[in-house]
């Protein structure tokens, strides 16, 4: 089984002083830091997904601003795929499927940004297109929501989204059982649930 790592807009708006900074951007980046680690050392591929806002409206990822800039702690090296989307969907009007087809990759791993967006969004597609799927629960981050004049913590949307997730889509591991597997040399699918 061939896997890839999949980065989602890992970008500076999410982050302290962006205009739109989620709850654990930095601590995720962290997390999402130590799984690319590990690919570029085994030589496995990596795609490094960079949302750009294409709606007039939009307040944050806005073209030509800082903030669609890569974090510096998952910035891509040279030769690194980095694939530029409008979407939450990653796969949506991109070429993000053709290069992983070409790659001979149907494993997919997931870290990144919204949790309840662009994350989700592109889990569900990955399932849809017959990859199996697995989220570093720690390497990803989301925002306070309001619904019904109600605030819904960070963490309360972070968890749900990734149950949903865990419930068909996706394994659901922490970044540390991901490394510990790959160190055993049993890829990263076989670790413990912990969703």
């Amino acid at each position: 089984m061939s896997t890839a790592l999949i980065l989602i807009d890992i970008q500076k708006d999410y982050f302290p002083g962006g205009r739109m900074e989620l709850v654990g951007s930095t601590e995720a980046a962290g997390a999402a830091a130590r799984l690319l680690t590990e690919f570029r050392r085994a030589s496995w591929p990596v795609y490094h997904i960079q949302h750009i806002s294409s709606q007039p409206a939009a307040t944050f990822f806005m073209p030509g601003t800082a903030g669609i800039e890569i974090h510096s702690g998952v910035m891509p090296l040279p030769g690194e795929t980095i694939i530029t989307k409008n979407y939450p969907n990653s796969f949506r009007e991109t070429n993000l499927l053709e290069k992983i087809r070409n790659a001979g990759v149907d494993s997919l791993l997931f870290s990144g940004m919204m949790t309840s967006m662009c994350v989700d969004a592109t889990v569900r597609a990955a399932f849809d297109l017959g990859f199996t799927c697995t989220v570093a629960q720690d390497a990803c981050a989301a925002p306070n929501l309001t619904f019904n004049g109600e605030t819904i913590p960070a963490r309360q949307v972070h968890e749900s989204f990734l149950a949903a997730l865990g419930a068909v889509y996706a394994k659901i591991r922490t970044t540390d059982e991901i490394l510990e597997s790959i160190t055993a040399g049993r890829g990263y699918n076989d670790s413990p649930t912990t969703a």
